[in-house]
């Protein structure tokens, strides 16, 4: 992609899964990276894996005190932060009978709250960065199409995903030209959380109902990420990018 050479990337949620891929994907495109998560084991594992990564910091995004370490601490090591992959997320599957609000609020505190806090300190630093030299910050939020579409048993996942993707279309409004600001929305994708969430059956159930008859994997999801925060993709902004398998391409009689 073009212009990701020593782009000064951060990743929340950046330890595993499609957010660890992405790492991975913009190390390759000759970024620099610096990830966000909470879980120490995995930072460290990643750390093993991708010793090029300039920092594992450790924070929570549902704390915003710790959010905003986190970032000064990523344009310190980076000396500034040009493109934000806010991805950090969590699901509980659920009947929305059964939910409780402790399992509400932690879902909204981690997929909604924490988006907003890490975008908002993160936009603040490019925002002011942007006043004087020439170029344009990018932020990138994971979406999902269950904030597109109905899915049961996540409704409190679905509702967050439908925030991010408001939410997204905001910043991009408010923050142009200075900041370009999209959301990806994936459909299923292979990642932990997935399979924690899956049996094998309940995988191959799904993957019967996707046109390309599969989960997606995480290094797609990261190279969407990267195209969208390169030069290549310089007249995006506002919009919410799908990659679900065609899953979401037809109504009810496709399903």
């Amino acid at each position: 992609m073009r212009g990701l050479k020593n782009k000064r990337v951060l990743i929340t949620g950046g330890a595993s899964g499609i957010g660890a891929a992405t790492a991975a994907r913009f190390l390759e495109e000759g970024s620099r990276v610096c990830i966000l998560d909470r879980d120490v084991e995995a930072c460290e594992a990643l750390r093993q894996q991708l010793p090029q990564i300039s920092e594992a910091i450790i924070a929570d995004v549902t704390d915003l005190m710790q959010v905003e370490a986190a970032v000064a601490d990523a344009v310190r090591v980076m000396h500034g932060v040009d493109v934000l992959i806010n991805n950090a997320g969590i699901s509980i599957r659920h009947n929305f009978l059964d939910i409780t609000p402790e399992e509400w609020d932690k879902v909204i505190a981690v997929n909604l709250t924490g988006v907003f806090y890490v975008a908002q300190t993160a936009a603040r630093h490019m925002w002011q960065r942007y006043k004087v030299e020439s170029g344009a910050g990018v932020i990138l939020q994971t979406a999902s199409t269950n904030g597109i579409m109905g899915y049961p048993f996540y409704a409190d996942y679905n509702a967050t995903k439908a925030g991010v993707i408001e939410l997204t279309r905001s910043m991009a409004l408010e923050l142009a030209p200075r900041i370009r600001v999209c959301a990806v929305a994936p459909g299923y994708v292979l990642t932990p959380m997935q399979r924690a969430e899956y049996s094998e059956a309940m995988l191959e159930e799904v993957n019967n109902k996707i046109p390309l008859r599969r989960h997606a994997k995480p290094e797609e999801i990261a190279a969407l990420f990267a195209y969208l925060a390169s030069d290549d993709a310089a007249y995006a902004t506002g919009q919410v990018f799908t990659m679900d398998g065609g899953e979401t391409a037809g109504g009810l009689a496709s399903r």
